[in-house]
């Protein structure tokens, strides 16, 4: 018994060591408050101490002495797992809250559209019935029959007509403020617009909303549904601050604030926006604008145009504005469930667009170019204010997110401006050279477009001076403006002149400059390098610096840095994006860039047109002046052509670009300016012609192979030349045809390009990848050499192994790192060079082939 006593008592001593032993090797130790406070206080600062930090931690807090270091770096393993978790915890929750009101939105949409459906069987039974009828009675000489039901059935659908109110009443002012309350949200929630959804618009926790745009009614009409991460009250505030996320809004007064019995208010209203070209005027709106909250929480504003026709106060006419109309319009935000708000926005205007010439009515006519500019523009901004007060959104070159949006606005505003030119601005006509395909206006007061916060000494000398503005507005004609504006903005040296970056970065600087002369060869000396600043959220726009490179430029009075640098904007190079208007706008700055830095913004906007099958067919670029003047004059058609015509993916192009001047050179700056941008007209015709389409329904042939004898004589050679060279074949294929060898070569994952055979080789050819790695299309492969791309050790590892390839035709080159045309770095983890033979065995050029490249 006292044998049986005393194991008992070895097995609770040895269960008492082993959890000692366990306690000591770190895997389980129970911590007091205190030193659980005292560990929470150095996580805060670092989450992951080293072990030198953990090693002081205890030899700082008495409290901790009887831990040891190995399990205080498992208290940390496991606070940094719990962190982990907790954040995972709370990401699923955002997620699932915001499936959970997608839900709830999907749900009243498919309510609407099965309201609708039943409308329309409805009315498509009615048809029916009154065909029937007139069928019926077709020997009823009279046809009264017919013509009473349908006088019925207009009368069951009356054209509201609204007796003019007293401005001075706030009755009646209310009266029109509920009656564009329930037209309103009969819009939004209701059948009353015919809603059809934009392709792409698919909706989902993290896009962009559903989008819709209107088919077969009075005017054009948009409509978003959309979530944001903010408070009903803070997405309010935004939306009425139409000026801060709609770019074509010019000013917006509010004249008259009537607070109402309800907690709302009405406010009328006057608003400009800007004209998209320089050829149709400007549209403005006076409308009433209705605050007020419902039953269920939800916050509403909604508002409409003040006419004779609506009833209520019409507002005068202003001088350059043509008069638009709002049908009733605003945004329905209700509150979700766990926080964020649930947004219905309508967009409904009549733009009046039979006020202007018939080639750019599409512009005032397409609800898809509205949806772009104002319904989803609304909805991105407030989904990147939500990012950027979350903390979500990075700083790009130590500037908050709001300087940056700052930047973009004043780019865009100062481009609207240059292409308005409105007199109140100070801008007046300048007399032309007797051709009047280019514009120039003058401004000889600045400030008010600049800012009071310029300096005008640092921008004009002595002699006194002002604003100068070329523009100019053409057709084009197969053209998509996103791929366009693309190419503008990565190949610069296709258009750009040297001399006038020059007098544009010049006229930063208070020392006076001369006028430099336009080569007949544009394209600058140096090279461009992009620096990216910022971007929205769904990458649609992005500011950026660019530094052009290698002037050193020195004529006359000029003398400036090897490098220059522009701010640019560049939106809408996203092809699949219908309606979207693509733009690059940029303006000479210092190096400095301070906050506050003066910008003269310049560049291009590209706009599409609606494709329509009635008009002639072209493949070249028109002068839109020309053809207003013209007219729509018949010309004799052939077959194809007609058959062409279906395509005709036409757009709207709008240049301008600003200078400064001195009084005294004023007239040799005007000429400048115009034979700069003829030249830049010239260029940009040469860039569209080269990259539209060649027939009907073919896609950009950026992005396909040539399919051109040469090149299938080349994809043979390259293919055979590395056969001989290595005993393998390039691609594995039954077929050796020549088509087959161009489009395995074409879609190879690999990059493999060729270059000269010259001093300096140039490349004359890419597959797909080649010309993804080196950002860059066909066109302007041949303007870019081998030795741009390498660094300074693949240079060296290339001459060291040239020998060797014209001795054996091959060689390996080790994994390296090269540039694409941007300047950005892309890694290789092998290159592979060999010679290529043409049918005579003679060299012929090089090629090569970058093996599992990726952008650093």
């Amino acid at each position: 018994m006292a044998m049986i006593v005393s194991g008992k008592e070895a097995g609770k001593a040895q269960a008492a060591a082993a959890a000692a032993a366990a306690m000591d090797s770190g895997k389980y130790v129970r911590y007091t408050p205190e030193q659980v406070e005292a560990l929470e206080r150095v996580y805060s600062e670092c989450p992951k101490p080293s072990s030198l930090r953990r090693q002081q931690l205890i030899r700082e807090c008495p409290i901790l002495s009887n831990i040891e270091p190995k399990q205080i770096k498992v208290w940390f393993q496991n606070r940094r797992c719990r962190e982990k978790q907790r954040k995972e915890a709370s990401r699923l929750q955002t997620v699932n809250r915001k499936l959970t009101a997608m839900n709830k939105l999907l749900m009243e949409e498919n309510d609407r559209l099965q309201k609708q459906v039943s409308q329309l069987v409805y009315e498509n039974g009615y048809m029916r019935q009154q065909l029937h009828n007139a069928s019926v009675t077709t020997t009823d000489t009279s046809c009264e029959s017919v013509v009473t039901s349908g006088q019925h059935h207009r009368q069951q659908n009356p054209t509201p007509q609204h007796p003019q109110r007293d401005a001075n009443n706030p009755a009646g002012l209310l009266a029109i403020a509920e009656e564009t309350l329930a037209e309103f949200l009969s819009k939004a929630t209701g059948t009353a617009v015919d809603w059809v959804q934009m392709v792409g618009m698919k909706p989902g926790p993290d896009s962009i909303g559903i989008i819709a745009v209107s088919h077969n009614c009075s005017g054009v009409a948009a409509r978003a549904c959309g979530l944001v991460s903010l408070e009903p009250t803070k997405v309010a505030e935004i939306l009425k601050d139409r000026p801060s996320w709609y770019r074509d809004c010019r000013c917006l007064d509010v004249l008259t604030v009537i607070p109402t019995g309800n907690g709302g208010n009405i406010e009328l209203m006057y608003m400009q926006t800007y004209a998209p070209t320089t050829l149709a005027a400007a549209r403005d709106f006076w409308t009433l604008r209705y605050t007020t909250g419902l039953e269920d929480g939800s916050l509403v504003i909604c508002e409409r145009s003040l006419t004779p026709a609506t009833g209520g106060p019409a507002g005068p006419p202003a001088p350059n504005f043509v008069r638009a109309e709002m049908l009733s319009s605003g945004y329905l935000i209700r509150p979700c469930e766990g926080g964020g708000s649930m947004i219905h926005i309508v967009d409904h205007v009549d733009l009046d667009a039979w006020s202007v010439p018939e080639v750019l009515r599409p512009l005032y006519e397409s609800p898809k170019i509205l949806a772009q500019k104002m319904t989803i523009s609304a909805l991105r901004h407030l989904k990147q204010i939500a990012q950027e007060s979350s903390g979500e959104v990075p700083y790009g070159g130590g500037r908050q997110p709001a300087v940056l949006r700052t930047f973009s606005q004043r780019l865009s505003r100062g481009f609207n401006d240059a292409v308005n030119g409105f007199a109140d601005d100070g801008w007046s006509l300048l007399g032309n050279d007797g051709v009047e395909d280019v514009t120039i206006a003058i401004n000889s007061s600045p400030n008010k477009l600049l800012g009071s916060h310029v300096n005008s000494s640092t921008m004009f000398s002595t002699f006194g001076g002002g604003i100068l503005c070329a523009k100019a507005s053409m057709l084009l004609q197969n053209v998509p403006p996103a791929i366009l504006v693309r190419f503008l903005r990565e190949h610069r040296s296709e258009w750009a002149d040297c001399g006038v970056d020059a007098y544009s970065a010049a006229s930063l600087r208070a020392s006076p400059y001369a006028v430099p002369g336009v080569r007949a060869s544009s394209g600058f000396l140096g090279s461009q390098v992009i620096l990216p600043l910022a971007h929205t959220v769904e990458h649609e726009e992005f500011l950026e610096v660019i530094r052009l490179e290698g002037h050193g430029f020195n004529q006359d009075d000029v003398i400036l840095s090897r490098d220059m640098y522009l701010l640019q904007l560049c939106s809408g190079v996203d092809e699949n994006a219908a309606g979207a208007c693509a733009q690059l706008v940029f303006a000479p700055i210092d190096e400095s860039f301070a906050d506050d830095v003066p910008l003269l913004p310049s560049g291009f906007r590209v706009i599409p047109l609606e494709p329509k099958t009635d008009s002639p067919a072209a493949t070249r670029t028109l002068d839109l002046a020309s053809t207003l003047e013209i007219g729509s004059g018949t010309t004799a058609r052939n077959v194809n052509e007609t058959a062409s015509s279906a395509y005709n993916l036409r757009s709207v192009l709008t240049i301008a670009f600003q200078f400064t001047y001195e009084n005294h050179l004023r007239d040799n700056v005007a000429a400048m300016a115009r034979q700069y941008v003829r030249s830049v007209v010239a260029s940009v015709q040469r860039v569209a012609m080269a990259i539209a389409p060649s027939r009907p329904g073919c896609q950009i042939g950026l992005k396909h192979p040539p399919g051109t004898p040469e090149a299938q004589t080349l994809a043979q050679w390259i293919s055979q030349s590395y056969r001989a060279h290595t005993g393998v074949d390039l691609f594995r294929v039954e077929s050796q045809s020549p088509d087959s060898l161009l489009k395995l070569l074409w879609h190879h994952s690999d990059a493999i390009m060729c270059c000269s055979l010259k001093a300096s080789p140039v490349f004359s050819f890419s597959n797909q990848a080649g010309l993804d790695m080196l950002e860059t299309t066909l066109i302007a492969l041949q303007d870019i050499t081998l030795e741009k791309i390498l660094d300074d050790s693949g240079r060296k590892v290339l001459c060291s192994e040239f020998p060797k390839i014209m001795q054996h035709g091959l060689a390996y080159l080790p994994a390296g790192v090269c540039l694409s045309s941007m300047g950005r770095p892309v890694s290789y983890e092998q290159a592979v060079a060999w010679k290529v033979l043409n049918e005579e065995d003679s060299p012929h050029c090089l090629a090569f082939m970058f093996v599992n490249w990726s952008f650093v």
